[in-house]
């Protein structure tokens, strides 16, 4: 009889998480990890509707400083935040479910699986990593160094410059490039800088090997802040994962929506999940 591993406790209280759940009740789970410095908002306005639109009930917190959610007391961990968003798939109602994770979600995401195998039925991962790179390193040196010194234009500017491929960029309209420059302080979530401190020290390596429910790894090959090798690790990295690519910068639900959400959903209806 295989036993299924015990959790260990995190040694960080988090607050509840503000979560958004979607879908029919009986409809199969669908837990969402979003990525540091986003939100449920941002990173799953247009993924919610198409799950919830093929019969999928969804859960989707907020992490601490995202969304409704307050700030932690202290410092993220990983652990804690993996077992927080589960405690609220669970609160849902969720037994099972498939993780589906973007950017740092995806660590949140295989943290999950790992430490909560008897629940998780799937994952899907996009634009993710297993640990930072040195490029990774850079930019979100830079980003915690703006912060620091509240300089909200140039943290919007630097987001930017790492969030979409140069020809979408180059492309925005001027409203639409205003709004992505806006330095409005109020606009990055409040917890942004927690969120990215955690992204530098998080490390799911040992958890990879471990992950044996269906898997996909969807690599952003035009992205500036996680290079695709990223992706390709994790793939490389977890027993019988699948592996595509999008043309696109670090923001596919922005520059290749569509094709996003198909990838997921193809994924999802293949796999019975």
């Amino acid at each position: 009889m295989t036993q299924i591993p015990v959790a260990q406790t995190p040694s960080v209280s988090l607050p509840r998480l503000s979560t958004t759940v979607a879908g029919p009740a009986d409809g199969p789970g669908i837990l969402l990890a979003h990525g540091a410095t986003g939100s449920v908002r941002d990173n799953y306005g247009t993924l919610i509707p198409a799950l919830t639109a093929t019969g999928h009930r969804v859960v989707a917190p907020d992490y601490p400083g995202s969304g409704e959610t307050p700030r932690a007391a202290g410092p993220l961990e990983l652990d804690a935040l993996a077992d927080a968003v589960v405690a609220e798939a669970v609160a849902a109602g969720l037994e099972t479910f498939t993780v589906i994770g973007f950017s740092m979600g995806t660590a949140v995401s295989v943290r999950a699986a790992a430490r909560h195998p008897e629940r998780v039925r799937g994952v899907v991962l996009t634009a993710g990593l297993a640990k930072a790179d040195t490029r990774a390193q850079v930019w979100l040196d830079l980003w915690l160094r703006l912060l620091e010194r509240g300089d909200y234009q140039g943290f919007a500017q630097a987001r930017a410059l790492s969030g979409v491929a140069p020809e979408h960029l180059n492309t925005l309209p001027p409203a639409e490039l205003a709004a992505v420059l806006d330095p409005d302080p109020t606009l990055p979530p409040a917890g942004s800088a927690e969120q990215a401190a955690l992204v530098k020290v998080l490390d799911t390596t040992a958890d990879l090997p471990g992950i044996t429910v269906p898997t996909l790894v969807i690599a952003t090959t035009r992205d500036a802040l996680l290079d695709p090798a990223n992706s390709r690790y994790l793939a490389d990295h977890i027993p019988g994962a699948e592996y595509v690519e999008i043309a696109t910068g670090h923001l596919p639900m922005v520059e290749r929506n569509a094709e996003w959400l198909a990838l997921i959903g193809d994924f999802l209806a293949a796999r019975g999940l």
